[in-house]
């Protein structure tokens, strides 16, 4: 049997790992206060509450800070590594800031099969971004996800809460320029 062995790499430096800090302390506002303390009816623990206590936190924040973290795991009395742990583990939660509009493009087998590649590539030139990327204007930013589970959709991609597909190149722009006119 080999002999534990310390890693070299110090895994904390890897993006994955990455938590990116907002610079000050955070604290729901008053009527996410009520929203939060209405959870903890709803489940038997506060560590069962964390998925939706870092959702709240999420919507009123924009995205998990370290900050954020911290708020939580006080708030439910949880260490910060387990919260972290949640964080890490869900893709859901954004641990760094994300544009207004998050485009998140279905890069499973279905949507790849149907196209998916070619809509990444008009996603890419139309919003001069890359994946994992912000625009700089802060409107947009582009991630790939496994499977949004619409592939009668394909291909497809979510921004922020709704589907659109089946995208073709020419969707992608009108979709893009009408977010564009939200603003």
């Amino acid at each position: 049997m080999q002999p534990f062995v310390k890693p070299t790499e110090d895994i904390t430096t890897r993006q994955a790992c990455q938590v990116e800090s907002l610079g000050h302390p955070v604290q729901f506002s008053a009527e996410n206060q009520k929203t939060f303390q209405h959870l903890l009816t709803r489940y038997p623990t506060k560590q069962a509450a964390v998925l939706p206590t870092l959702w709240l936190a999420q919507e009123e924040f924009g995205w998990i800070s370290t900050e954020v973290i911290e708020y939580v795991s006080e708030l439910l009395d949880l260490p910060p590594s387990h919260v972290y742990g949640v964080v890490s583990f869900y893709t859901m939660f954004y641990r760094k800031p994300m544009g207004k509009y998050h485009v998140q493009l279905c890069t499973n087998v279905s949507c790849m099969l149907m196209g998916g590649g070619t809509i990444l590539d008009c996603l890419r030139e139309k919003l001069g971004i890359d994946l994992n990327e912000t625009t700089a204007d802060g409107l947009f930013s582009l991630s790939e996800v496994e499977c949004l589970a619409a592939c009668e959709m394909a291909p497809m991609a979510q921004v922020n809460d709704e589907f659109h597909g089946p995208l073709t190149p020419e969707g992608v722009n009108q979709l893009v320029e009408s977010l564009k006119k939200r603003g």
